[in-house]
């Protein structure tokens, strides 16, 4: 009788793993620079002249005035008449509509003013595949596209959030919030980190495997009595912020799923978070563990000494078919037991998302033509109305109606 084969006939197991991960890399790169050429680096689409009426908050008929007067930047428009503005176009649009408008109705850039402090937004789940790193994606880019500044943060080891934004971390190299948190006299300043994205007013800190060593370097550091960096690990990216805080509007954290030092010293340098939930009982039970810990958790370092910024939180329905019995009433238990802290609108499931997700794109990337109309546009309604909401909650932390 013949024994089972091995693994493979040469290699043990670990080099097994690390040649097959090598092969992936190689096989996503050549599909990159096949998407992206020639230097595999991602570009945006146009916008149309309904989706820039939206991001601005204006009817179309207003911006068509605009450019048959002569007006703002100049689209390109097709045989068929139909105009699409390019996002450095539609940000040229909106600083000159916020000169130009009324100075009592609107305020077409939305950023800080005096007084408004930099908003946190910390997107967590204990358990993958509740569409975090899909949240964050999307909620970073609809800030962006709506006239905010904005910072993107992956703290995610496996860094999704990077991949989704065109950046590939064992082959582009780029450095992760690690290196400003790190406790040894290499430490950066975050400046250093930040990468622009191929939105505008968007920048990204990517993450790579590095981002570990913070789990375990923090521990370390916690016993060493000559220095309080370890004990107060939780502040480290609080004061990595505080180096750019007049540049952003809003910093979205994509946090790890897991319940580690990289979450926890996000989540103090949070004024906000979203916990992303799929309705189904194995992840409201897991959701529930999650809680009871970061509770307990959180209790602990606040007596340590850490500042509590939050402002708001809420709960977060992810990939929802409300046509399926049991998520409806899941949502209805949720919302019966937090009305306050539950979303109004929840994220639908879509095969829209999952197909953009295929080629590392966003619904915001993505061109509708090539999706069924109504797929794309019922996904597209349901995202945007969760990007409005959290925005509005955004807002109201800054005191604005």
């Amino acid at each position: 009788m013949m024994m089972p084969a091995a693994i493979d006939d040469l290699d043990s197991f670990h080099e097994a793993i690390l040649r097959q991960g090598e092969l992936i890399s190689d096989k996503l790169n050549m599909l990159r620079l096949e998407h992206y050429p020639p230097n595999a680096t991602k570009g945006l689409r146009s916008f149309s002249l309904a989706e820039v009426a939206y991001f601005l908050g204006v009817t179309p008929s207003n911006i068509k005035k605009l450019h048959l007067e002569g007006k703002g930047p100049v689209p390109t428009t097709s045989i068929s008449g139909r105009r699409t503005y390019t996002a450095e176009q539609m940000l040229e649009l909106r600083q000159y509509l916020d000169r130009h408008g009324r100075a009592d109705f609107k305020n077409y850039v939305p950023h800080r003013r005096t007084g408004e402090s930099l908003q946190v937004v910390a997107v967590v789940n204990f358990k993958g595949g509740s569409g975090k790193t899909t949240t964050a994606a999307h909620l970073a880019q609809h800030l962006a596209l709506t006239g905010h500044r904005v910072l993107a943060i992956d703290l995610d080891p496996q860094a999704s959030l990077s991949a989704l934004h065109g950046i590939q971390p064992e082959l582009d190299k780029n450095p992760s919030l690690y290196e400003a948190l790190r406790y040894d006299k290499d430490r950066k300043p975050i400046t250093e980190v930040i990468r622009p994205t191929n939105f505008p007013g968007l920048d990204i800190v990517p993450a790579n495997l590095e981002l570990q060593e913070y789990e375990y370097d923090t521990p370390i550091a916690a016993t060493n009595k000559a220095s309080a960096d370890g004990r107060m690990f939780f502040t480290r990216i609080t004061a990595a912020l505080r180096e750019v805080d007049d540049r952003y509007d809003v910093v979205v954290i994509d946090c790890p799923p897991q319940l580690g030092y990289l979450t926890l010293t996000a989540l103090t340098a949070s004024t906000s978070a979203l916990i992303t939930i799929h309705p189904q009982m194995l992840d409201v039970m897991s959701m529930s563990q999650f809680l009871l810990m970061l509770g307990g958790i959180l209790r602990s370092i606040s007596q340590a000494g850490a500042e509590v910024r939050m402002k708001w939180f809420r709960y977060m329905v992810t990939r929802y078919e409300p046509t399926d019995g049991p998520q409806a009433q899941m949502v209805g238990f949720m919302q019966a037991l937090f009305p306050k802290q539950m979303l109004t609108n929840p994220m639908l499931k879509s095969t829209a998302i999952s197909d953009a997700g295929i080629t590392n794109q966003t619904l915001y990337e993505i061109e509708r033509s090539q999706f069924t109309r109504g797929t794309y546009d019922r996904a597209l309604d349901a995202l945007n109305a969760v990007n409005e909401e959290i925005v509005d909650l955004i807002h109201r932390a800054w005191g604005r109606k």
